[in-house]
């Protein structure tokens, strides 16, 4: 009872221990799965106009283009450059997918499953599809049967893994140029409604007939502003700043790093050249006599022997008239030849025989109800083995049957082309690469120069007392891909947006160069400081003192002639000054001259006109009016003629003014 009695005195304090306890569990809770959420705002790629995007998404885009990248080129070897070009190709996509949507939301347009069914297999398809290459006959030209028997091929299933794979490829890629058309058509039918709406009226085309028809004739005097030396003018600190803030707008920049970098070259050494020939030297005698000299060169050579037939066209330059002599026969070899920082040397296995240069293939349909597929022309070297050597040695009109997967593929051989000599060589050649010593001396060469100078400046001097080249690199983006041409640097990007300013970094490998750089500055605000454009600025400032300064020289001066004597100029005339001009005379580019020109009426002389290029004094003559009739139709086509190109300059301020996150560089 005395415990019982402790717990009802204590009652409060435990109930506030319990509150908080189970306070503590929800909030362990809540952050627990609250993580999640979090993390999952870190998975966002970007937002797009308050589309989230998420990186599966991206990635599964990415993966699309590379697809459709591997059937038009026929390739899949992509290098640095590709898969960048892929990258910036598939936000770009997102881009005006999400923008349009978004402009296209607001006034009800859309595209019907209909539209886009008729746009991609209708009687006229869209551009896009037409100019597919795989949709072409072997003239060039559009086949419509073949977008109707891709449709047909990846609707269907195969118990074949391979052959599913291939169908799910199909899939992908007719699926990227359906969405291609679809955000396409979407931008046409925004940017022809722009153009409907922006069409010149009545008032428009008046103002700018009368604009053109009267004018004026008139002479002018101009002092340039670089005749008035720098030393007879002051340029405030007030003046630049006030030109700052009036042009701020122009200064607007996204957060950016500049670096200046050097690069040691990773090339070969001495002994690294003295290991490949003599090992070279070592091999010749088993290459010359060797039985299967598949198994020296294949253990041995940077060139693999795989039987395959070498024309005149396609032969290593170097053996070129080795391979093709009169007289050539199987067994000759030449000597050990250096080139290109490789030691290599080639043995005849046959010669004397030809064949065609090249073959016009046909797929033929494995089940019925499919039709064959005519596949085009081709070289040796654009098939696989097994397809190539029955191809090329079989006769016009012969078919073939080889394995593909885990089934069987029929061709036709159509055509052949014409028969050219042909020549088999084996080819043991060893490029001189830089031995583990070799990179590893370089390497820590590198390792040391930033030992020795671990900031910028002490980077920049040191380099520069070593002959070496300090190569400066501006406006790195989060998102650039590489820095100048350097292979492989997306890693020098990442860096520079973690370090300070002054900072040396570590050393980058980037292809064959280690790289160390500098980072110089870090400009993250909104728009470009006053000192990164202070240059242009006071050079603005400076013509506008000497504008000032010329102006209060010409105070006394009655008439143009004592004006150009003043000036130390010629007076000049101009025929006709009219407001469609966009030229002063041969003063060039002067709106504010024109404008004033005008403005004087007949027979007046103006007061100094501030101009691009110098101060002018102009003096006006009789008018010059035109006397052509007034087309009201003709005039508003011509005016709407120049409008042509702002529905298109719309949609990249639409994309400009897009509200948008891009955190690309968090996944590059």
């Amino acid at each position: 009872m005395a415990s019982l009695q402790k717990i009802r005195n204590h009652g409060a304090l435990l109930i506030a221990i319990v509150g908080l306890a189970m306070l503590a569990f929800i909030l362990g809770d809540f952050l627990n799965s609250g993580s999640s959420f979090f993390n999952r705002s870190r998975e966002n790629v970007g937002v797009i106009e308050g589309q989230k995007i998420h990186y599966t998404e991206y990635e599964a885009a990415k993966d699309q283009l590379t697809e459709v990248y591997k059937i038009e080129t026929g390739r899949s070897d992509f290098d640095e450059d590709m898969n960048a070009q892929i990258r910036n190709q598939v936000w770009n996509m997102l881009m005006m997918d999400y923008t349009l949507r978004a402009q296209a939301d607001k006034i009800g347009m859309d595209i019907t499953k209909d539209e886009l069914s008729e746009l991609c297999i209708g009687e006229n398809p869209h551009q896009i599809i037409r100019s597919r290459r795989v949709f072409m006959d072997e003239n060039g030209q559009f086949n419509r049967n073949a977008v109707v028997n891709l449709l047909q091929t990846i609707s269907q299933d195969s118990e074949d893994a391979e052959q599913n794979a291939n169908l799910k490829q199909a899939k992908t890629y007719w699926l990227y140029w359906e969405k291609a058309v679809r955000i396409s058509y979407m931008q046409e039918k925004y940017t022809a409604l722009l153009q409907h709406l922006l069409k010149a009226n009545s008032v428009d085309a008046e103002f700018a007939f009368n604009g053109r028809q009267h004018g004026v004739s008139a002479e002018y005097a101009m002092q340039p502003y670089f005749t008035v030396a720098d030393s007879l003018v002051t340029v405030s600190e007030s003046a630049v700043k006030k030109l700052y803030k009036q042009h701020k707008e122009q200064f607007k920049q996204t957060p950016n790093r500049a670096i200046k970098y050097i690069a040691f070259d990773i090339v070969p050494s001495e002994d690294d050249f003295k290991a490949a020939q003599e090992l070279m030297e070592k091999l010749q005698e088993e290459f010359r006599t060797a039985e299967d000299v598949s198994v020296v060169v294949n253990t041995n050579s940077d060139i693999m022997y795989d039987g395959r037939d070498y024309s005149e066209q396609t032969v290593p330059a170097q053996f070129k008239e080795f391979a093709f002599a009169k007289g050539a026969k199987a067994g000759q070899c030449t000597e050990i030849l250096f080139e290109n920082n490789t030691y290599a040397m080639a043995r005849i296995m046959q010669a004397g025989y030809s064949l065609p240069d090249s073959v016009e293939l046909k797929a033929i349909a494995a089940e019925e109800g499919q039709e064959d597929q005519e596949l085009g022309w081709f070289k040796a070297d654009q098939l696989p083995k097994n397809i190539a050597e029955p191809a090329f040695n079989g006769k016009r009109g012969a078919r073939f049957t080889v394995a593909q997967g885990m089934g069987e593929q029929t061709y036709e051989i159509m055509e052949l082309g014409k028969p050219t000599p042909k020549v088999k060589l084996a080819i043991l050649a060893r490029e001189v690469t830089p031995s583990s010593k070799t990179y590893s001396a370089l390497y820590n060469k590198a390792k040391q120069f930033i030992v020795d100078n671990n900031n910028a400046e002490a980077l920049e001097v040191a380099a520069q007392e070593q002959g070496m080249a300090v190569i400066p690199q501006f406006n790195l983006t989060a998102t650039t891909d590489k820095v100048g041409q350097l292979k492989a640097s997306r890693p020098i990007v990442r860096w520079a947006f973690e370090a300070k300013e002054g900072a040396v970094s570590d050393v980058f490998e980037c292809g064959q160069q280690f790289v160390i750089a500098a980072l110089t500055e870090v400009n993250d605000g909104d728009y470009r400081p006053l000192e990164a454009v202070r240059a242009e600025l006071t050079y603005e400032a400076r013509n506008n003192a000497k504008a000032e300064y010329i102006i209060k020289q010409l105070k006394d001066a009655e008439n143009l002639e004592a004006t150009a004597k003043i000036m130390g100029q010629e007076v000049q005339a101009v025929e006709r000054v009219s407001l469609a001009d966009s030229r002063f005379g041969n003063a060039g580019m002067e709106p504010a001259v024109i404008g004033a020109t005008i403005a004087l009426g007949e027979n007046a002389l103006s007061e100094p006109i501030q101009g691009n290029a110098g101060v002018f004094v102009v003096k006006t003559g009789a008018a010059n009016d035109l006397a052509e009739e007034f087309n009201a139709d003709a005039e508003k086509a011509q005016l709407s003629s120049r409008y042509a190109y702002l529905p298109y300059q719309a949609m990249q301020l639409i994309e400009d003014n897009a509200k948008v996150e891009d955190n690309r560089a968090n996944f590059q």
